[in-house]
Protein backbone atom coordinates (compact mmCIF):
# COMPACT_ATOMS: atom_id res chain seq x y z
CA UNK A 1 0.00 0.00 0.00
CA UNK A 2 1.64 3.35 -1.24
CA UNK A 3 0.79 6.67 1.79
CA UNK A 4 2.80 9.35 2.61
CA UNK A 5 5.29 8.41 5.01
CA UNK A 6 5.00 8.74 9.42
CA UNK A 7 7.75 9.40 11.74
CA UNK A 8 7.45 5.93 12.32
CA UNK A 9 8.86 4.84 9.04
CA UNK A 10 11.83 7.01 9.41
CA UNK A 11 14.26 4.30 10.74
CA UNK A 12 13.32 1.83 7.67
CA UNK A 13 13.69 4.13 5.08
CA UNK A 14 17.03 5.32 6.21
CA UNK A 15 18.02 1.61 6.02
CA UNK A 16 16.41 1.35 2.47
CA UNK A 17 18.91 3.95 1.96
CA UNK A 18 21.95 2.22 3.35
CA UNK A 19 21.06 -1.12 1.38
CA UNK A 20 20.24 0.45 -1.75
CA UNK A 21 22.47 3.41 -2.40
CA UNK A 22 25.65 1.24 -1.35
CA UNK A 23 27.93 4.40 -2.71
CA UNK A 24 26.62 6.55 -0.77
CA UNK A 25 28.45 8.32 1.94
CA UNK A 26 26.77 7.17 4.97
CA UNK A 27 28.46 10.21 6.66
CA UNK A 28 25.56 11.80 4.24
CA UNK A 29 23.25 9.65 4.97
CA UNK A 30 23.12 9.78 8.71
CA UNK A 31 23.12 13.61 7.78
CA UNK A 32 20.48 13.75 5.95
CA UNK A 33 17.78 12.02 8.51
CA UNK A 34 19.12 13.74 11.06
CA UNK A 35 18.93 17.71 9.82
CA UNK A 36 17.12 17.35 5.96
CA UNK A 37 14.57 14.75 6.08
CA UNK A 38 10.77 15.55 6.21
CA UNK A 39 8.26 12.47 6.68
CA UNK A 40 5.54 14.67 4.80
CA UNK A 41 7.63 14.55 2.04
CA UNK A 42 7.82 11.10 1.51
CA UNK A 43 6.12 8.42 -0.44
CA UNK A 44 6.15 4.81 1.14
CA UNK A 45 5.10 1.42 -0.07
CA UNK A 46 3.85 -0.52 2.28
CA UNK A 47 4.19 -4.49 2.85
CA UNK A 48 3.09 -6.40 6.14
CA UNK A 49 4.54 -2.94 7.87
CA UNK A 50 7.41 -2.71 6.61
CA UNK A 51 8.78 0.05 3.96
CA UNK A 52 9.62 -1.73 0.91
CA UNK A 53 10.14 1.14 -1.24
CA UNK A 54 9.86 5.15 -1.13
CA UNK A 55 10.45 8.36 -3.03
CA UNK A 56 11.10 11.55 -2.03
CA UNK A 57 9.97 15.24 -2.92
CA UNK A 58 11.79 18.01 -1.54
CA UNK A 59 10.38 21.37 -2.69
CA UNK A 60 12.74 24.25 -3.94
CA UNK A 61 11.90 27.84 -5.40
CA UNK A 62 13.82 27.96 -8.65
CA UNK A 63 15.00 31.09 -10.84
CA UNK A 64 13.86 30.47 -14.33
CA UNK A 65 13.96 33.45 -16.71
CA UNK A 66 13.83 36.20 -13.97
CA UNK A 67 10.73 34.56 -12.27
CA UNK A 68 10.84 32.51 -8.83
CA UNK A 69 8.55 29.42 -9.54
CA UNK A 70 7.91 26.37 -7.13
CA UNK A 71 9.58 22.99 -8.25
CA UNK A 72 10.37 19.90 -6.29
CA UNK A 73 13.74 17.36 -6.67
CA UNK A 74 12.60 14.20 -6.47
CA UNK A 75 15.22 11.71 -5.08
CA UNK A 76 15.86 8.56 -3.00
CA UNK A 77 14.05 6.26 -5.05
CA UNK A 78 14.53 2.93 -4.29
CA UNK A 79 12.60 -0.63 -3.87
CA UNK A 80 14.23 -3.20 -1.98
CA UNK A 81 15.52 -6.06 -3.87
CA UNK A 82 13.50 -9.16 -3.02
CA UNK A 83 10.15 -7.04 -4.23
CA UNK A 84 12.03 -5.84 -7.31
CA UNK A 85 10.07 -6.45 -10.72
CA UNK A 86 6.47 -6.28 -9.09
CA UNK A 87 5.68 -2.75 -10.70
CA UNK A 88 6.10 -1.08 -7.03
CA UNK A 89 8.91 1.55 -8.74
CA UNK A 90 5.81 2.57 -11.60
CA UNK A 91 2.89 2.85 -8.82
CA UNK A 92 5.10 4.82 -6.45
CA UNK A 93 6.78 7.00 -9.30
CA UNK A 94 3.12 7.58 -10.41
CA UNK A 95 1.29 8.35 -7.21
CA UNK A 96 4.51 11.00 -6.83
CA UNK A 97 4.26 12.60 -10.54
CA UNK A 98 0.46 12.66 -9.57
CA UNK A 99 0.74 14.87 -6.51
CA UNK A 100 3.68 16.83 -8.46
CA UNK A 101 1.69 17.13 -11.61
CA UNK A 102 -1.07 19.39 -9.63
CA UNK A 103 1.04 21.76 -7.95
CA UNK A 104 4.09 22.65 -9.54
CA UNK A 105 4.77 23.47 -13.51
CA UNK A 106 7.95 21.70 -13.94
CA UNK A 107 9.54 18.76 -11.65
CA UNK A 108 13.29 18.25 -11.42
CA UNK A 109 14.85 14.20 -10.77
CA UNK A 110 18.58 13.28 -9.65
CA UNK A 111 19.39 12.00 -13.30
CA UNK A 112 22.37 8.95 -11.45
CA UNK A 113 20.49 6.26 -13.96
CA UNK A 114 18.25 8.69 -17.00
CA UNK A 115 16.79 5.38 -18.06
CA UNK A 116 14.92 4.85 -15.69
CA UNK A 117 12.68 7.98 -16.12
CA UNK A 118 12.53 8.68 -18.81
CA UNK A 119 9.46 6.69 -19.44
CA UNK A 120 7.82 9.13 -17.26
CA UNK A 121 8.50 12.01 -18.85
CA UNK A 122 11.48 13.07 -17.59
CA UNK A 123 14.18 14.53 -20.02
CA UNK A 124 18.38 15.52 -19.32
CA UNK A 125 18.45 19.14 -19.02
CA UNK A 126 21.51 20.06 -16.92
CA UNK A 127 25.25 18.75 -17.56
CA UNK A 128 28.21 18.93 -15.54
CA UNK A 129 32.02 18.16 -16.38
CA UNK A 130 34.31 16.85 -13.87
CA UNK A 131 37.37 17.84 -14.25
CA UNK A 132 40.56 16.08 -12.92
CA UNK A 133 43.80 17.99 -12.03
CA UNK A 134 46.95 17.40 -10.46
CA UNK A 135 49.51 19.83 -8.94
CA UNK A 136 51.37 19.76 -11.59
CA UNK A 137 48.31 20.87 -13.22
CA UNK A 138 48.58 24.59 -12.12
CA UNK A 139 51.14 26.94 -11.02
CA UNK A 140 51.72 27.31 -7.08
CA UNK A 141 50.99 30.82 -5.54
CA UNK A 142 50.47 31.62 -2.07
CA UNK A 143 47.07 30.98 -0.03
CA UNK A 144 47.20 34.68 1.23
CA UNK A 145 43.25 35.20 1.54
CA UNK A 146 42.36 31.86 1.75
CA UNK A 147 40.53 31.11 4.86
CA UNK A 148 38.48 28.10 6.19
CA UNK A 149 34.94 28.11 7.65
CA UNK A 150 33.61 31.22 6.20
CA UNK A 151 30.14 32.35 7.68
CA UNK A 152 26.82 31.83 6.24
CA UNK A 153 26.23 35.29 4.97
CA UNK A 154 29.36 35.50 3.10
CA UNK A 155 28.82 32.32 1.14
CA UNK A 156 25.29 33.94 0.61
CA UNK A 157 27.12 37.06 -0.33
CA UNK A 158 29.40 35.05 -2.83
CA UNK A 159 27.15 32.76 -4.16
CA UNK A 160 24.49 35.37 -4.95
CA UNK A 161 27.05 37.58 -7.07
CA UNK A 162 28.07 34.35 -8.73
CA UNK A 163 25.14 32.74 -10.00
CA UNK A 164 23.78 35.94 -11.71
CA UNK A 165 25.48 34.73 -14.58
CA UNK A 166 23.15 31.48 -14.90
CA UNK A 167 19.60 30.89 -15.60
CA UNK A 168 17.88 27.86 -14.16
CA UNK A 169 19.09 27.58 -10.47
CA UNK A 170 17.73 27.33 -6.94
CA UNK A 171 17.29 30.39 -4.49
CA UNK A 172 19.19 29.98 -1.80
CA UNK A 173 18.98 31.78 1.14
CA UNK A 174 20.81 32.24 5.08
CA UNK A 175 19.52 28.81 5.97
CA UNK A 176 20.63 27.02 3.10
CA UNK A 177 24.01 28.18 3.60
CA UNK A 178 23.77 27.14 7.46
CA UNK A 179 23.07 23.75 6.38
CA UNK A 180 25.72 23.23 3.94
CA UNK A 181 28.09 24.12 6.52
CA UNK A 182 26.45 21.31 8.58
CA UNK A 183 26.74 18.69 6.09
CA UNK A 184 30.06 20.00 5.11
CA UNK A 185 31.08 19.12 9.08
CA UNK A 186 29.16 15.78 8.90
CA UNK A 187 31.12 14.34 5.94
CA UNK A 188 34.23 15.64 7.04
CA UNK A 189 34.84 18.06 4.81
CA UNK A 190 35.96 21.56 4.74
CA UNK A 191 34.73 25.10 2.95
CA UNK A 192 37.65 27.64 1.46
CA UNK A 193 36.93 30.85 0.52
CA UNK A 194 39.02 33.83 -1.07
CA UNK A 195 39.02 37.51 0.31
CA UNK A 196 40.29 40.01 -1.41
CA UNK A 197 42.46 42.88 0.01
CA UNK A 198 39.21 44.81 1.30
CA UNK A 199 38.25 41.63 3.29
CA UNK A 200 35.17 41.01 0.79
CA UNK A 201 34.50 37.41 -0.09
CA UNK A 202 35.30 36.88 -4.03
CA UNK A 203 34.31 32.82 -3.96
CA UNK A 204 34.55 29.51 -1.90
CA UNK A 205 34.80 25.74 -2.61
CA UNK A 206 33.39 22.62 -0.60
CA UNK A 207 36.13 19.82 -0.47
CA UNK A 208 35.48 16.46 0.42
CA UNK A 209 39.13 14.83 0.85
CA UNK A 210 39.23 11.05 0.55
CA UNK A 211 42.62 8.93 1.03
CA UNK A 212 44.26 10.10 -1.59
CA UNK A 213 42.21 12.79 -3.99
CA UNK A 214 40.07 15.34 -2.97
CA UNK A 215 36.41 16.37 -4.54
CA UNK A 216 35.06 19.83 -4.82
CA UNK A 217 31.67 19.34 -5.14
CA UNK A 218 30.65 23.50 -5.39
CA UNK A 219 33.25 26.25 -6.76
CA UNK A 220 31.93 29.61 -6.74
CA UNK A 221 34.39 32.50 -7.38
CA UNK A 222 33.92 35.85 -9.16
CA UNK A 223 36.98 35.91 -11.14
CA UNK A 224 39.79 33.69 -12.62
CA UNK A 225 42.50 34.79 -10.07
CA UNK A 226 39.73 33.72 -6.97
CA UNK A 227 39.69 30.17 -8.82
CA UNK A 228 43.11 29.68 -8.93
CA UNK A 229 43.38 30.21 -5.38
CA UNK A 230 40.82 27.75 -4.23
CA UNK A 231 42.35 25.39 -6.65
CA UNK A 232 45.69 25.75 -5.61
CA UNK A 233 44.05 25.58 -1.13
CA UNK A 234 42.91 22.47 -2.83
CA UNK A 235 45.87 21.01 -4.08
CA UNK A 236 47.61 21.55 -0.86
CA UNK A 237 44.74 19.07 0.61
CA UNK A 238 45.97 16.12 -1.89
CA UNK A 239 47.37 15.88 -5.15
CA UNK A 240 44.65 14.84 -6.97
CA UNK A 241 41.25 17.26 -7.18
CA UNK A 242 38.37 16.13 -9.01
CA UNK A 243 36.08 20.01 -9.74
CA UNK A 244 32.91 19.68 -10.73
CA UNK A 245 31.52 22.57 -12.72
CA UNK A 246 28.82 23.54 -14.98
CA UNK A 247 28.97 22.19 -18.56
CA UNK A 248 29.08 26.09 -19.47
CA UNK A 249 32.08 27.42 -17.02
CA UNK A 250 34.78 26.44 -19.85
CA UNK A 251 38.76 26.10 -18.17
CA UNK A 252 40.33 24.91 -20.82
CA UNK A 253 42.02 28.19 -21.51
CA UNK A 254 43.62 28.07 -18.04
CA UNK A 255 43.56 24.41 -17.54
CA UNK A 256 44.46 23.22 -21.16
CA UNK A 257 45.66 19.44 -20.88
CA UNK A 258 43.53 18.50 -17.80
CA UNK A 259 41.44 15.61 -18.57
CA UNK A 260 37.59 16.62 -17.96
CA UNK A 261 34.53 14.43 -18.62
CA UNK A 262 30.95 15.58 -19.07
CA UNK A 263 27.96 14.46 -17.90
CA UNK A 264 24.20 14.09 -17.27
CA UNK A 265 23.29 15.44 -13.04
CA UNK A 266 20.00 16.53 -13.47
CA UNK A 267 16.34 15.44 -15.41
CA UNK A 268 13.49 17.75 -15.28
CA UNK A 269 9.61 16.79 -16.21
CA UNK A 270 7.37 19.19 -17.43
CA UNK A 271 3.93 19.12 -16.22
CA UNK A 272 1.67 21.95 -17.06
CA UNK A 273 3.25 23.59 -20.58
CA UNK A 274 -0.39 25.60 -20.78
CA UNK A 275 0.30 27.21 -17.89
CA UNK A 276 3.92 27.49 -18.34
CA UNK A 277 3.04 28.93 -21.87
CA UNK A 278 1.05 31.87 -20.06
CA UNK A 279 4.04 32.44 -17.47
CA UNK A 280 6.88 33.07 -20.22
CA UNK A 281 4.16 34.08 -22.49
CA UNK A 282 5.86 32.00 -25.60
CA UNK A 283 4.22 28.77 -26.93
CA UNK A 284 5.87 25.66 -25.09
CA UNK A 285 5.58 21.90 -25.92
CA UNK A 286 8.44 20.24 -24.18
CA UNK A 287 11.11 21.02 -21.38
CA UNK A 288 13.58 21.88 -23.74
CA UNK A 289 11.66 24.90 -25.16
CA UNK A 290 11.32 25.84 -21.17
CA UNK A 291 14.70 26.39 -20.72
CA UNK A 292 15.58 27.66 -24.80
CA UNK A 293 13.74 30.68 -23.59
CA UNK A 294 16.82 32.68 -21.93
CA UNK A 295 20.41 33.04 -23.52
CA UNK A 296 21.85 32.82 -20.20
CA UNK A 297 24.03 29.16 -19.60
CA UNK A 298 21.95 26.47 -16.99
CA UNK A 299 23.79 26.39 -13.52
CA UNK A 300 22.27 23.57 -10.65
CA UNK A 301 24.54 21.78 -8.28
CA UNK A 302 21.67 20.64 -6.46
CA UNK A 303 20.92 17.28 -4.69
CA UNK A 304 18.20 17.79 -2.49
Amino acid sequence: MIQKALKTHTQMIKEGWKICFPMEDIRYIEYFFRDVYRPEYTYVDIEDGKVVASAMCMPHAMMLHGRVIQTSMILGVYVLSEFRKQGRMKALMNVLLDYCSHNELITLIQAYQPELYTPYGFEMIYYRTKYTLTRNDLERITNFGCAYEPNPIDLLKAYTTFIKNFNGFYARDLEYFSNLKKEVAARRGKIVAYYNEKNQIQGYATLYPEVNELTIEECVYADVKTLVKLLNAALQERHVVHLHLSKNEDLSVILPNVAKHVYGSTMVRLNQPELISRLFMKKISNVHEVFDLSRLPLNLNEFL
